[in-house]
């Protein structure tokens, strides 16, 4: 015969044996119910506050007077009307650094356009040019001592152009010309750090360090000054061709820079300013520069 202790245990030891669960059930209608959340504390929990989203302002760039938006994009060359639509309602274009997703926006010609972070000159009346200034030309628009300047190629514009940067008489190659001033003075501040490229020909040979020596830095009269990037581009006896890029923007740099280390500059042309390439244009001629260059080149300047 089976005792009931073997069948279960005795009434005493079922009373004292807690059932399933009934430790951590509260009695109904209890108090001290555990908060949701909380660590089994019967303590209420003090009510949290939901930080409030910080939104920007709201900035209308619509101007009731001005031009619509597709219209002046189609217009400075970015597309076609409905190729321009589609970049609005897309979210690719910013007016004065707000994305503008409608197709009825009117703005005016002097505010700032950016299609796809690249910014768009809508102001016709501003031009730029590639100039290649030739041996002997010094850089000016009107020369004081009657020597051939800039101004004798270009005099003949209404614009009043300025020269981005300068290049000695005996250095050639390209200088950008513009009316837009504000472009022209970012593009010459060290603090933007505009790279340009020349190639020079200087005395051979060239030892295999030269490029770490001026890479690294030259004490030069007026402080250290060093190149972004060096490399051999050609190599004759007793001469070499090098590439130079740097964005020091000191007289006589280069000339400077590689006269210290010992190889004198035999010729020097300026190939490259930024996004800008001298190109096959011709001594004494100069291009205009395409939409999309003169977008380029904004960025560079940080505009």
């Amino acid at each position: 015969m089976t005792s009931p202790r073997g069948r279960g245990g005795s009434q005493r030891d079922r009373a004292e044996r807690p059932q399933r669960g009934s430790a951590e059930r509260p009695q109904r209608g209890s108090t001290e119910r555990p908060q949701r959340g909380s660590s089994g504390t019967t303590k209420r929990s003090q009510p949290t506050r939901v930080p409030r989203e910080r939104t920007a302002p709201e900035v209308d760039v619509h101007d009731p007077d001005g031009i619509r938006l597709q219209k002046l994009l189609a217009a400075a060359g970015v597309g076609s009307r409905r190729v321009c639509e589609n970049l609005i309602s897309e979210g690719r274009v910013e007016v004065d650094g707000h994305v503008v997703t409608e197709l009825g926006v009117r703005i005016r010609a002097d505010q700032t356009v950016h299609v796809d972070g690249v910014r768009v000159q809508l102001d016709e009346s501003r031009v730029y040019f590639a100039f290649n200034k030739p041996l002997g030309v010094v850089t000016t628009m009107n020369d004081e001592l009657g020597r051939i300047s800039i101004g004798d190629y270009v005099g003949n514009r209404h614009e009043r152009l300025f020269h981005v940067g300068r290049l000695d008489a005996d250095t050639e190659g390209l200088l950008i010309l513009t009316n837009d001033g504000g472009l022209a003075h970012r593009l010459q501040h060290p603090q933007y750090g505009v790279a340009k490229t020349y190639l020079a020909q200087i005395r051979g040979p060239v030892p295999r360090d030269l490029g770490r020596r001026l890479r690294e830095g030259v004490e030069l009269d007026d402080g250290p000054a060093s190149v972004d990037s060096f490399r051999v581009v050609d190599s004759q006896p007793g001469r070499a061709l090098v590439e130079v890029i740097l964005h020091e923007g000191r007289k006589h740099i280069v000339r400077r820079l590689l006269d210290a280390v010992g190889h004198p500059v035999l010729s020097l042309v300026r190939t490259q300013v930024g996004p800008i390439h001298l190109g096959d244009t011709k001594p004494g001629k100069m291009r205009k520069l395409t939409k999309d260059e003169v977008g380029r080149l904004y960025s560079a300047a940080g505009l």
